[in-house]
């Protein structure tokens, strides 16, 4: 009889909610630890704010030294500002990258990817239009340098080609990890860090950035990313699929013929069984 009694109290709460609530207060449950889960990545790119709007010293003087030692060094090598310029203007440029997002997001329609496809547009969008809302709230001057080496229009935190790079890099490496075999996943995720670094690193050594807009950047794209990847992932769990992790793609079904049709054994948006 004690053993009888004891069920009860180890059961999941997901069960939990499943018997006594239904699939309404399941999905509202992963809304609400998503919505936490969310709040949470935020919180480095607010502080990182808060300390540029403080004008905190010792990151005022990092960004100082920073741009002061990279500038002299950019005077003294023209050729390799030219190289830097052609890195962040053409190949790592936001619009290059967006043309990218857009180039998936097609192919992702083509394979009735439905909902990886709004996701991978949403997560494009939501960033280019956050990180404008951010420049424009916090209204950050761009560096002042003598004999600049470039120039750039608008303001300065964060970094949109930053915030680009990072939000274009994850949708596409969370998209196309599926196709590419296990053993060469480590060579994407190592292709998409060069490219965020190396765009971080390009606008600092050209004068048109900050350290910290940069770092403002990549936390800002994290935040984002991490925002709308649970949206998706509370789908997946209310259609009946397994959760997934970053080592195998948002959608390890992109492989399939029909990589969005219900799981066998569940039916219609809350995953519950077929009769």
């Amino acid at each position: 009889m004690a053993r009888r009694t004891e069920g009860p109290r180890r059961r999941p709460l997901r069960s939990l909610l499943k018997r006594h609530a239904g699939p309404d207060a399941t999905f509202g449950a992963r809304l609400l630890l998503a919505a936490a889960a969310t709040a949470l990545a935020s919180v480095p790119f607010a502080l990182a704010l808060v300390l540029v709007e403080s004008q905190w010293p010792p990151l005022h003087r990092l960004d100082r030294a920073t741009a002061e030692h990279l500038h002299a060094s950019a005077l003294a090598h023209p050729e390799a500002v030219r190289f830097l310029r052609i890195l962040s203007e053409a190949v790592w440029d936001p619009v290059t990258m967006r043309l990218l997002v857009a180039v998936l997001v097609a192919w992702l329609v083509s394979r009735r990817a439905w909902r990886l496809a709004a996701w991978a547009g949403v997560t494009a969008v939501a960033g280019g239009l956050i990180g404008l809302l951010a420049k424009t709230a916090v209204e950050r001057a761009r560096p002042h340098l003598p004999d600049p080496v470039a120039h750039a229009p608008g303001f300065s935190f964060p970094s949109g080609h930053a915030m680009t790079a990072t939000t274009s890099c994850a949708v596409l490496l969370l998209v196309l990890l599926p196709m590419v075999p296990p053993k060469w996943r480590p060579l994407p995720w190592v292709l998409a860090l060069i490219t965020v670094v190396g765009v971080g690193y390009t606008r600092v050594a050209l004068g048109v950035h900050w350290v910290s807009d940069v770092v403002g950047g990549w936390l800002l794209g994290l935040a984002v990313v991490t925002a709308t990847t649970l949206v998706f992932e509370a789908w997946r769990a209310d259609t009946g699929r397994r959760p997934t992790t970053v080592t195998e793609g948002l959608e390890p079904e992109l492989t399939d013929p029909e990589p969005e049709a219900s799981p066998a054994g569940t039916e219609g948006p809350t995953g519950s069984a077929a009769a």
